[in-house]
């Protein structure tokens, strides 16, 4: 799938179905994915008029560049890149994108889509990123080059620094994603580990012209943090990589080489990220053209036009799935019981990321896990529903994108002897679901803007 086209019936579990509302409520949720579509959203930011490019009201002239390129990677960046052909034709020279595709493609006569891993990258994400890079080489003031991020760059875009092997990045990264690591704290370390990282993409392209488009997964939208900032001034140090370890006692499992690494860069005995103020940047224009605020205004919009009391609750969720998930639950209560801050019928949407601490061996992800911790607290609960959605269409290493929680939920599972805790313990929120029919489905959306989740009152 290319672009974030659904149809709105796949978001509707066993729960919405028997709602009073529950059509509503699947268009709303689709409303909020089809308003971050890659393509749409390059559309909104860069225009043609005959040979000038207009991105974010500043012009390129197309005729005055030698050479035109695409480059980046992510989950949307290919529909960004088929986008960004429509707009240049024949002035594209090349473009090499790395996505989560299970193969090499070629779109048309230019664009090639090379595959990667995620979450932990893999051999795949080292040969198709030096693919990628040979692209980039030897480029010059007269080439323009258009870097496309979104959400899983990180890990599709990989050139570990000289010293530092493959399994060793997959083994760091397995236990920061284990052990609830904020992304910002994960980038840290990877813009110190890794040549396209950290403004190196900027570094490798100079001196050409590099436009940056970026479709942002992160919470407030921080261009250092997005996909670790390949084309971003880096404000953070070895110091603070070093620290992130540390802060989250994992020294004792991170490998050796790693470690002494961030401690050689500390020194002063390697060469830091690109810092502000760098040359190179002159040369860069960065900009978001999709977040996980644009998502949820779309759903407010939607359940308005829906006849709901729609508000913006936060676009800032993080921290843990479980404390989360038990706010939330307090926050729809107090909706349904009291009417605050919005009578019914309404929706409240809120965004961000939170994280998960894997303490068992079952199968979940952040948004499944947010609404398993919140059926207790829904339960007995009336004409009201709780409904997590990441919206790439994936959550964690699952093929549901969230599940929906009512207050029938806790009797439902009680019924089938399911314990909401139990599960929770063996972080196993997807097979609670599963057994309720209750997981969100979608498939892959082919954006990745974040998390929302819907708070509905009928």
């Amino acid at each position: 799938m290319i672009g974030a086209m659904i149809n709105p019936e796949r978001f509707l579990t066993t729960s919405l179905a028997v709602l009073p509302e529950g059509k509503k409520a699947v268009r709303i949720l689709a409303a909020s994915i089809e308003a971050v579509d890659p393509g749409k959203a390059v559309r909104r930011f860069v225009r043609r008029e005959g040979s000038l490019l207009w991105v974010e009201e500043k012009p390129y002239d197309l005729n005055n560049y030698r050479r035109v390129f695409l480059a980046g990677a992510g989950k949307a960046s290919l529909a960004m890149a088929l986008a960004m052909e429509e707009m240049v034709k024949d002035y594209l020279t090349a473009g090499v994108i790395i996505t989560k595709a299970k193969e090499k493609k070629v779109w048309g006569k230019k664009i090639i889509e090379l595959p990667g891993g995620h979450p932990l990258p893999d051999a795949r994400s080292l040969d198709s990123t030096r693919q990628m890079l040979a692209l980039l080489n030897y480029l010059a003031s007269t080439d323009l080059v258009f870097c496309l991020v979104s959400g899983g760059g990180s890990a599709l875009m990989t050139a570990p620094v000289e010293g530092i092997a493959l399994p060793e990045v997959q083994k760091l990264t397995g236990l920061l994603l284990g052990c609830g690591a904020k992304i910002g704290e994960i980038n840290t370390i990877r813009k110190h580990l890794d040549r396209v990282k950290g403004g190196g993409l900027a570094r490798i392209s100079y001196p050409a012209q590099v436009v940056t488009l970026i479709l942002s997964d992160v919470v407030g939208n921080p261009l250092e943090v997005i996909a670790s900032g390949p084309t971003v001034a880096d404000p953070t140090t070895y110091a603070d990589a070093e620290q992130v370890i540390f802060h989250h006692h994992i020294q004792e499992e991170t490998p050796g080489s790693i470690l002494q690494a961030l401690k050689a860069g500390k020194a002063g005995l390697l060469p830091e990220s690109l810092k502000p103020g760098d040359p190179c940047l002159e040369r860069v224009h960065n900009v978001i053209i999709g977040s996980n605020l644009l998502a949820a205004e779309a759903g407010v919009s939607q359940a308005s036009l829906e006849g709901f009391n729609a508000l913006l609750l936060t676009t800032y969720l993080q921290g843990p799935a479980g404390p989360a998930g038990g706010f939330l639950s307090a926050v729809l209560k107090q909706m349904a019981v009291r009417g605050q801050p919005a009578p019914r019928p309404a929706c409240l949407v809120a965004g961000g990321e939170t994280t998960v601490v894997l303490k068992g061996s079952g199968k979940g992800g952040r948004n499944q896990e947010l609404a398993l911790s919140s059926v207790e607290g829904l339960g007995g609960l009336e004409r009201a529903a709780l409904v997590t959605l990441a919206t790439d269409g994936e959550d964690g290493p699952t093929d549901a994108a969230g599940a929906v929680v009512t207050g029938e939920t806790a009797a439902r599972a009680g019924r089938l002897g399911l314990s909401p805790q139990a599960y929770l313990e063996e972080n196993n929120s997807y097979a609670f679901f599963e057994q309720l029919g209750d997981l969100v489905v979608t498939g892959p959306t082919g954006t990745n803007v974040n998390d929302l989740v819907f708070l509905f009152t009928f």
